[in-house]
């Protein structure tokens, strides 16, 4: 069924059905050319996105729980060849006295970053470490009732890889800062990645001889590498016999808009049209998609990879009884199919036509480095009677939820809830494996140190 179109915003009453898609305001070659830095899609740095105000609680309700899924900051490229192979490239055309003066300063400042990257290949960088200090002290001014509580619970999950490790640590050193009475626990561990990180590999490589041709037909038309061939290099007959120019350019991209991981130098990025980076960044936001949205072109299933984390998230929200706070860390793999699964801000969104992709789904606004996912609980005020409601803030920016409401951005916690586990019961067959969530179980001396600081 075609999507019906309705424009972005946050004023909206009603939230819209899983069938909805929200427009953005401006075009994406709009924003990227006032900040090039976009283009770099999941690689943005999340302090480069708008933030608004937030919505005060509703008359009579205080917030008494936050659950909370995050990616881990910026980062150093993953792999050595990320950085060595336009330097082979360039070396090799300077041997050849091919080299243009353009071409041998972009050589120097490759060296340049090749030499601070050694030993931290996929490394939290400072700026992905400073991301997650404040997105925490914005939990503290946002939800004071919960995070100065005098015996809050702050559960603190990540996954096992280091630079998510270190994000969780960040926010949970923020936290205790702003509360020295509350109760931390903190874990690592393969038992919990079933829904910290859940694989997709098996429907993943079932669906890649669908998404690699889109993409393949996509990359043939979007990436031009001719102009920038020019630039760097004095002879194009040397060029297009000893080079592959596309994978060239891709590379020095992802450098490029990866500096403002770190120091925001903008000398590789200049190298680049406004309009080449939009083109090249229609790559990068069309593999997200097809990967790990809502695509009609992989058959929808994408977003399924999440489905235990959907169910811990339920399971754990329904054990709390106090002011409490759940944190789990991990990667944008994992951000994307849960807002995608669980409809926010309209991104359960199927797009037919991918050439109007970018006017529905920009990667850049989903999932930028630290992106993050926040349930916010709400009850009624000195134990009165009432329903305990929820709002959902992706990028700390207030969502729709696929549920009705009359009071957005807050929703009823029981029809959200009943809408997810209705939904939960559609998951195609064993397109992962369904294996049980299992609510995390706090250690007795933790409840026993909140006991005590009651």
């Amino acid at each position: 069924m075609r999507a019906i179109i309705t424009t972005l915003s946050l004023a909206l009453t009603l939230t819209l059905s899983a069938q909805t898609k929200q427009a953005y305001e401006k075009s994406a070659l709009e924003e990227i050319t006032a900040d090039k830095f976009l283009a770099g899609g999941n690689a943005v740095d999340y302090d480069r996105l708008p933030r608004k105000a937030l919505t005060p609680a509703p008359k009579g309700y205080e917030p008494f729980y936050l659950s909370h899924y995050g990616r881990h900051g910026s980062r150093w490229l993953l792999n050595e060849r990320d950085y060595s192979a336009p330097i082979t490239t360039l070396r090799d055309a300077k041997k050849a006295g091919v080299l243009s003066a353009t071409g041998e300063k972009v050589l120097a400042k490759l060296e340049e970053i090749q030499q601070t990257s050694r030993g931290r290949l996929g490394d939290l960088s400072d700026v992905g470490e400073k991301q997650h200090h404040d997105i925490a002290k914005r939990m503290v001014q946002n939800f004071p009732e919960i995070f100065k509580a005098p015996n809050l619970l702050l559960d603190a999950r990540s996954t096992t890889s280091v630079r998510a490790i270190l994000s969780m640590l960040a926010e949970c050193e923020e936290l205790t800062a702003a509360n020295p009475k509350a109760v931390i626990h903190n874990e690592a561990n393969e038992a919990n990645m079933r829904y910290m990180n859940a694989s997709k590999d098996g429907l993943q490589r079932a669906n890649e001889g669908k998404a690699r041709p889109i993409q393949g037909e996509y990359e043939a038309k979007m990436r031009d590498p001719r102009r920038l061939m020019k630039v760097l290099f004095t002879d194009q007959d040397w060029v297009y016999i000893n080079l592959m120019p596309r994978q060239l350019m891709g590379s020095l991209y992802d450098i490029a808009t990866n500096q403002q991981s770190h120091d925001g130098d903008t000398e590789l990025l200049d190298l680049f049209t406004a309009e080449e980076l939009y083109k090249l960044w229609i790559n990068n936001n069309l593999y997200w998609y097809l990967n790990y949205a809502n695509a009609p072109q992989t058959d929808h299933v994408m977003p399924w990879a999440q489905s235990n984390l959907l169910r811990n998230i339920i399971e754990t929200a329904d054990t709390v009884t106090q002011k409490q706070a759940t944190l789990r860390f991990g990667h944008d793999t994992v951000v994307l199919p849960i807002v995608s699964l669980m409809e926010l801000g309209g991104m359960g969104c199927s797009i037919d036509n991918l050439d109007e992709l970018d006017t529905w789904f920009r990667s850049y606004m989903v999932i930028p480095t630290a992106c993050n996912i926040q349930l916010i609980f709400y009850r009624p005020v000195k134990n009165k009677p009432g329903d305990i409601l929820v709002k959902a803030l992706l990028n700390e920016n207030e969502v729709t939820m696929p549920v009705e409401t009359d009071m957005f951005p807050y929703y009823k916690w029981a029809d959200v809830k009943a809408f997810y586990l209705e939904k939960l019961k559609k998951q195609p067959k064993n397109p992962f494996p369904n294996t049980p969530a299992q609510t995390p179980q706090i250690p007795a001396f933790l409840q026993q140190m909140m006991n005590a600081n009651q």
